[in-house]
């Protein structure tokens, strides 16, 4: 089946409104027009108060002693170069590489975004130049918790000994890459806040999106060609590879270097002498250092497949992407993790997903119940009901729900926030159930329809066959009394209804 990927609707805002993509909120006050404005009309340039050039904006990194972090000199893009541009001929993954900041995690996802125009044009906005009414100001726009931002920074980069010291341009010329990381720092805290990270968590700041998580080791049998399906819909991806303990030599005799992000860039399926063969395409965000088995760019597999597909995939270059096949994408790396506007291709399903978005708190000693083993605590909750509409073909087993609860934190610092152990609770109302939020008389013996495994994570996101009915989803934390604000936002194959029971 072919797989037509449309664009969600998503209730939580309607475009215009205040974190609307169109209308994002300005992140700490800054108001980038306003200030630029003013810089041209008193021809100065911007220097940010709120992150200034200095050690606390670089923040801890590894391998900086106190006599590096003294060397650390702050320069603008034209101190570097002359001739530094913005954007020259469109946003490519090869137009950096990364740096001395652990952020793999971060870059491999900017890697993923360069295939998404419309989106990398929304976080990137294209009107920027260094030289057209240049000052020193420039601003991006990242989605934070349901609402868009828009985050202005100067254009003072740490540099030492004239180099970069985090992104750098692979041209010399071309910025956009290194402040679009200075501005993803700012609202980390510093760069040393941007250290270690899963690319999950970019990719849902760069869209707002939907991310499905597979571990490649127990992954579905046909995840090769789910992985074509979501490059259809446009979508953004990316892999890890193990970690230390089980890197194992022959892992580094191949290429593949351990504890690290990379974007899957592509698939491609080819023939070779007569035989089928799924090929996955790799970024490396350093910029080099690529496998070397089956498949790579050297290797001599590549004459057994018909000249266009060689012409198409094979380009022998040390620039830190390569092509392996599926069954040694799943030996050699761990997990992967695709993020869309909808989750349609995980069953290939043309169908339209709708989005609900709640924004909910857990109140300590008023709404934070803590887990149900305390049915007397567990009530007070927040509670929500959703209503499951009728699909046209639905059967039982089918996947069309998909529920995403996400904790919201106000730690100025990435480094420091604490996340709470969080899960999700789904009960079938039962017809004797009164209006409103379901009491600890009702729950008591009401047998739940799905009980998650709680985690210390910012995001718990489970894909659910719900037949059409009313249920009552219950947000929860391990422990009673611990307040936090939260996100739930429920994705529904066709037509539902989501509502705070207490409105209900």
């Amino acid at each position: 089946m072919t797989t037509i990927c449309v664009e969600m609707i998503l209730s939580s805002y309607e475009e215009g409104d205040d974190g609307s993509p169109s209308n994002p909120l300005k992140f700490k006050g800054q108001d980038y027009e306003q200030i630029k404005e003013a810089l041209l009309s008193g021809g100065g340039k911007f220097e940010d108060e709120l992150f200034p050039a200095n050690l606390e904006s670089l923040g801890e990194l590894e391998g900086f002693t106190k006599e590096r972090l003294s060397e650390v000199e702050w320069l603008r893009p034209h101190d570097l170069n002359p001739d530094a541009s913005f954007i020259m001929d469109g946003v490519s993954r090869f137009d950096f590489k990364q740096g001395k900041v652990g952020n793999c995690w971060f870059l491999s996802s900017i890697g993923a975004l360069t295939f998404r125009k419309s989106l990398m044009e929304r976080v990137v906005p294209q009107n920027q130049s260094f030289k057209d009414n240049y000052a020193g100001i420039f601003h991006f726009k990242f989605w934070r918790f349901g609402k868009w931002v828009d985050v202005v920074i100067d254009d003072l980069l740490p540099t030492r000994n004239g180099v970069p010291v985090s992104v750098s341009s692979s041209s010399g010329k071309e910025f956009w890459a290194p402040l679009m990381e200075k501005a993803y720092a700012k609202i980390c805290g510093s760069y040393g806040d941007m250290i270690a990270g899963n690319p999950p968590e970019a990719f849902k700041d760069f869209s707002g999106g939907v991310h499905v998580s597979y571990t490649l080791s127990d992954s579905p049998s046909d995840l090769w060609d789910i992985m074509d399906r979501a490059f259809q819909c446009g979508t953004m991806m990316g892999c890890s590879s193990f970690g230390e303990d089980k890197g194992e030599q022959i892992f580094k005799e191949l290429g593949v270097v351990d504890g690290h992000a990379f974007a899957v860039t592509k698939v491609k399926r080819v023939e070779s002498e007569g035989t089928s063969v799924n090929l996955v395409r790799i970024w490396n965000p350093w910029g080099r250092k690529e496998w070397s088995g089956d498949w790579s760019d050297k290797s001599d597999l590549w004459t057994t497949v018909s000249e266009e597909d060689r012409d198409e995939c094979l380009k022998v270059r040390d620039d830190g992407e390569f092509w392996i096949k599926m069954e040694d994408f799943r030996e050699y790396f761990e997990d992967m993790d695709i993020c869309c506007n909808s989750p349609n291709f995980v069953e290939g399903d043309d169908r339209q997903w709708n989005c609900h978005m709640k924004e909910g708190r857990w109140e300590a000693g008023v709404s934070a119940g803590g887990i149900r083993s305390d049915i007397d605590d567990f009530w007070t909750n927040p509670q929500y009901r959703l209503t499951v509409e009728v699909v046209d073909g639905w059967s039982e087993g089918d996947k069309n729900i998909l529920v995403s609860l996400m904790q919201k934190h106000d730690e100025e610092y990435r480094s420091k926030v604490s996340y709470h152990c969080i899960g999700c609770i789904i009960y079938k109302v039962p017809p004797e159930a009164p209006q409103g939020k379901l009491p600890s008389s009702v729950l008591q013996y009401v047998q739940p329809h799905h009980v998650s495994s709680l985690s210390p994570v910012r995001e718990i996101i489970k894909l659910h066959s719900l037949e059409p009915g009313e249920y009552v989803i219950i947000p929860c934390t391990l422990s009673a009394g611990q307040t936090a604000d939260f996100l739930l936002t429920v994705y529904s194959k066709g037509e539902a209804k989501l509502q705070l029971s207490d409105d209900y």
